[in-house]
């Protein structure tokens, strides 16, 4: 999913009315986040006063009613629009830059998933090389002022020193998946140095919440648990994740458009900061700071449903790692912004979808 943003006036004008383009999916899966990450970040935006064009290619990977339900959503507000539109049609994103002529653009289209890379790698190169080439381009061809996008937390790979900071490095991936993200923070950086493209990059932290992709973890335990199925937990339930709730990951990404990457004057290219550059370029973290077990996760939902689950126990996952935790110190301190919703309230919040959406919606 991407935003793209046209300025029709001077720079001061910013606030005021703009055209917002967002690409919600890849060309054969849903974004890096769950998709419901990009419908919210422009219904956030639509709430500011901003014109958004939305663009999905809108794929059978997973419920096609699901994602219908959330475009008709959007389709409600009258600054809102739609184009069915791939990112990995080089021709296509070029028109539409063109015919648009975006300000800023929030780019969350992407390939997702650690587990999914291993069976299908050529899906994430085409969706989150050549598609992210696509959209980058677009920026620099139509001297666009800021381009925002998803990265992840998978970029941390073999790291174990927690919580993981922006200033770590991240050369070591356990994932195709995450070798493409990281892929992807250094196209950005290279078109930050060559062309003065204000870039930033934002590292998601286990997003869960409302309108999510059903293949996530939260949904899946879900579905199960109400239908009496045993759930497979990973690691024993024992690895952490920083799980970050939806509505804190849209604030954070609007936070962070409003927030134009610059270049840090003190970068010392004798001792690199991974995370800035002497070019236009930022990197940070967006977590909830607080990780938990998958076993308290689970027991959450548990309370939540009103139900117990029936647990599978399984060995680690190839690809995964055992830890994440963010250190969002830079985002709040640069951004203004750090994440606050509490586990329980999350969950709590996506079950009341849950239970809402599929108790009206046909199965």
């Amino acid at each position: 999913m991407s935003c793209h943003i046209t300025k029709k006036r001077s720079y001061s004008d910013w606030s005021n009315v703009k055209r917002v383009v967002k690409q919600q999916e890849s060309a054969t899966r849903s974004g890096n986040s769950p998709l419901a990450t990009a419908d919210d970040t422009a219904q956030l935006l639509l709430q500011r006063g901003h014109e958004v064009v939305g663009l999905d290619n809108l794929n059978d990977y997973y419920d096609p009613k699901l994602k219908t339900a959330r475009l008709n959503l959007l389709s409600q507000a009258e600054r809102f629009r739609f184009a069915r539109v791939d990112i990995t049609d080089r021709d296509a994103v070029q028109n539409v830059f063109a015919r648009e002529r975006f300000n800023r653009v929030v780019h969350l289209a992407a390939q997702a998933g650690v587990r999914y890379s291993i069976e299908n790698p050529h899906a994430y190169v085409q969706s989150n090389i050549v598609g992210f080439l696509h959209v980058i381009e677009g920026c620099r061809a139509h001297a666009v002022e800021h381009l925002v996008y998803a990265s992840t937390s998978s970029v941390y790979g073999a790291n174990t020193h927690l919580p993981f900071s922006e200033q770590q490095c991240v050369d070591h991936p356990l994932t195709l998946y995450a070798a493409t993200k990281k892929a992807n923070e250094l196209m950005a950086h290279s078109y930050s140095s060559l062309y003065g493209l204000p870039t930033t990059g934002l590292r998601f932290f286990t997003v869960y919440g409302p309108w999510g992709r059903p293949d996530m973890a939260l949904f899946l335990f879900t579905k199960k648990i109400l239908a009496g199925e045993p759930i497979d937990v990973y690691y024993e339930g024992q690895h952490q994740r920083d799980f970050t709730y939806v509505d804190d990951i849209v604030k954070g990404v609007v936070a962070a458009v409003d927030h134009v990457a610059g270049a840090d004057p003190h970068w010392n290219s004798d001792a690199p900061d991974p995370s800035g550059s002497r070019a236009p370029y930022k990197i940070y973290n967006i977590g909830n700071q607080r990780p938990v077990t998958l076993l308290r996760f689970i027991e959450v939902l548990e309370h939540c449903l009103g139900r117990k689950a029936i647990k599978n126990l399984m060995p680690l996952q190839p690809g995964d790692v055992p830890d994440t935790s963010a250190d969002v110190d830079a985002l709040a301190r640069d951004v203004g912004y750090r994440p606050s919703t509490e586990l329980d309230e999350g969950v709590k919040h996506f079950v009341e979808w849950y239970l809402e959406y599929y108790h009206r919606q046909p199965s």
